[in-house]
């Protein structure tokens, strides 16, 4: 059937690039929602205002919470102290959960050798998402767009016996990873955060409990 004119409507234009390059030709992308009935839009459009005024650029901004300085470049995150307050806390109900439940807390570095993301595979199928390389007494290195590479090394540094699994690593990892300028978004989409990251290293037979305990730990976070 068709839908009623009364329950679409047009709400912006803008412009978009050919498959997000900025180097192809300009498009003209024109949004607009449809809905069952006039009564849905009605409840839509009234769902929307009240997210407008609950968007967390304009509450941050507002609360003073956090900015994003152009001058620095555009996806990179200034928490202001009121904004770090909230973050501490959530880092530290983070840290307890984990220890809580069997992980230790670790850190890495924010760059390697570019040969270590040629091992991992990261250099082949996700270069794009990845910044350029910088040159550092002749070698090639990179700023870190994942930590999984990180914690096998770490793993890997001594013999290990089966007798210590599962081993359980957990870090709060900061990344940075390129996106385009038009696809940033607030604390959305960024070129740099940090992540609640973690790894396990296991045995076969302990691997259904150790995914049910993931799952039990996501839960409660």
């Amino acid at each position: 059937g068709q839908l009623p004119k009364k329950a679409i409507q047009l709400q912006s234009v803008a412009g978009a690039y050919w498959r997000g390059d900025e180097k192809r030709e300009m498009l003209q992308r024109i949004y607009a929602t449809a809905w069952k009935d006039p009564k849905q839009l009605k409840q839509y459009k009234k769902m929307m205002t009240e997210a407008k005024k609950r968007d967390h650029r304009v509450l941050g901004k507002k609360l003073d919470l956090f900015s994003i300085q152009e001058d620095a470049g555009g996806g990179l995150v200034f928490w202001h102290p009121k904004g770090s307050v909230i973050r501490r806390n959530i880092e530290d109900f983070w840290k307890a959960e984990h220890i809580g439940n069997g992980y230790d807390v670790v850190y890495t570095p924010h760059i390697a050798n570019l040969n270590l993301w040629k091992t991992s595979g990261h250099n082949d199928f996700y270069r794009d998402g990845m910044f350029q390389q910088m040159e550092v007494e002749n070698e090639e290195y990179q700023i870190k767009p994942m930590n999984c590479p990180f914690h096998c090394l770490m793993y890997k540094d001594e013999l290990r016996s089966y007798r210590d699994l599962p081993i359980r690593w957990a870090e709060l990892g900061t990344v940075y990873r390129y996106e385009r300028s038009g696809t940033l978004h607030g604390l959305m989409r960024v070129r740099g955060f940090t992540q609640d990251d973690a790894h396990i290293f296991c045995l076969p037979e302990q691997l259904q409990d150790e995914i049910v305990a993931v799952l039990d730990l996501t839960e409660t976070i």
